[in-house]
């Protein structure tokens, strides 16, 4: 794993640690009405129907009684990429996003259990070309010369996820359902994603969920955004002395701004980018969408340490990397009605 640390920015990759001259971060798509929640903490939900949670209890969250593919609105705005105030002080990458939905959860066993069960995330059903794309971001969909890194079937999809002695996913339904998958290289998640009606965030979407956006929290739950409280009751995390829990089990306490949980630890998430030389300038709705050697994921693990689950803290593998690694998806908010009840 190439793992890029608040020490090692300066002489590894000086573009990681970034910034800007912050400006709203509550901005919508033009044309839209947001329905908000803000008394609750959390933005409007996104109103469309999941496939991956069709005939799925509502079994996710801190009570084990919440939509396990709730996904909330992260209003747009600018912010400093890789930048936290205490360890990543370089401000030199700004970057602006568009009003996006991040589920709230990471995607969990019995969700990808209904996409394997349909026998999708194979060669024999890869996604659509195209599909999975961010519709402002040219290139961002699925490319058939992909296809050939799917798994041949589903049996050897299935395989596949037994990729170490922690794998959260078992061949029959049990008491995993409700914890992150993990095991999925870049190829699945992708696919996953795009088949589940959403996409990959780009990492400057994910970071900017995690920094709270113009906040630029240290780490997702940090109030102030300075603090640099950590402990095992605000995120899933203690250097290899424990499993995988179920998603939401720290919140509400260690959600971000937006109400999405387990931004640090748990599982690692892919996003949608290619890491680059450096970040992708002007970045306004950006990605790295040229092919490079690695795929950039965030948010630290159940078995890393306090550090790795830092906001501005990304790491990058080859994209056919299996292991502790699962991801969340993210939707188009101009697609869909806002409901905040759902």
């Amino acid at each position: 794993m190439r793992c890029v640390g608040a020490t090692a920015v300066a002489a590894l990759l000086p573009f990681l640690s970034a910034g800007c001259t912050c400006g709203n971060d509550e901005g919508t798509a033009a044309g839209e009405t947001i329905a908000d929640d803000r008394s609750s903490g959390h933005a409007g939900a996104w109103a469309g129907t999941a496939p991956s949670c069709a005939g799925l209890p509502a079994a996710c969250g801190p009570s084990a009684n919440e939509d396990c593919c709730k996904s909330l609105l992260v209003p747009g705005g600018t912010f400093a990429r890789s930048y936290d105030g205490v360890d990543y002080l370089d401000r030199s990458y700004p970057a602006t996003v568009s009003d996006f939905y991040l589920d709230r959860y990471e995607i969990t066993v019995g969700r990808f259990r209904a996409f394997v069960n349909a026998g999708m995330g194979t060669q024999a059903s890869p996604p659509g070309d195209g599909t999975g794309a961010h519709p402002k971001i040219p290139g961002s969909g699925w490319d058939p010369a992909w296809n050939t890194r799917l798994p041949p079937n589903t049996a050897a999809l299935k395989s596949a996820l037994a990729c170490f002695v922690h794998q959260s996913w078992t061949d029959a339904a049990g008491s995993n359902e409700t914890k992150p998958v993990n095991c999925l290289d870049w190829y699945m998640a992708f696919a996953f994603c795009a088949w589940d009606g959403g996409r990959l965030a780009t990492e400057a979407e994910w970071n900017y969920a995690a920094s709270g956006g113009s906040e630029h929290r240290y780490y997702p739950w940090s109030k102030p955004a300075t603090s640099t409280t950590i402990d095992d009751s605000y995120a899933v995390y203690c250097g290899g002395t424990c499993r995988l829990q179920n998603v939401g089990t720290r919140s509400p306490k260690g959600d971000g701004r937006w109400g999405q949980s387990d931004l640090g630890g748990n599982a690692w998430e892919w996003t949608l980018d290619w890491d680059p030389v450096q970040y992708p300038m002007p970045c306004h709705d950006c990605a790295a969408v040229t092919a490079g050697s690695y795929r950039a994921f965030r948010s630290g693990s159940n078995d890393d340490l306090a550090p790795t689950l830092r906001s501005a803290t990304r790491h990058v593998y080859y994209p056919e990397h299996r292991g502790n690694i699962g991801s969340r998806c993210a939707r188009t908010p101009w697609s869909y009605t806002r409901n905040p009840s759902r």
